[in-house]
């Protein structure tokens, strides 16, 4: 099936979820898409369908990175989730590097992990101009 045309009628930003493995990128994403959708229309995309992958569904992580859609009622947004493991690390850089901004998710029970302190790196290496911490 294919997806509607998306017409450009509000300003774009790429923004995406960068962070250590299992704090939380994921399931933030799948809370900005439900967030948008019951406010402003558009898509809801649920966990499962962010992480679609068989692997990622049987290893309970992300793997390539995930793009989804919402808006505001100022933006258009294009969000790239990506993923938190070590072993993935190229998938993440090149999602990064799509970014006007990143939000890098942090857990609170956990604090700053290795992977959270290497994304900040390779955020700021391939030109993301702005980080928010949730």
């Amino acid at each position: 099936m294919a997806k509607g045309k998306f017409e450009r009628k509000k300003p774009h930003v790429n923004v995406g979820t960068i962070g250590h493995v299992d704090h939380g990128k994921t399931t933030l994403t799948a809370a900005l898409t439900k967030i948008g959708a019951e406010r402003f229309g558009g898509e809801f995309k649920d966990y499962g369908s962010i992480d679609a992958a068989p692997e990622e569904k049987a290893r309970g992580i992300t793997i390539s990175t995930a793009h989804v859609e919402y808006e505001s009622p100022n933006r258009h947004y294009g969000h790239v989730d990506c993923p938190g493991h070590a072993d993935y690390v190229k998938n993440m850089i090149t999602g990064a590097a799509q970014m006007d901004g990143a939000i890098l998710v942090c857990s609170a029970a956990d604090g700053p992990m290795p992977q959270t302190r290497e994304h900040i790196l390779l955020s700021r290496q391939v030109g993301v101009p702005y980080i928010v911490v949730f």
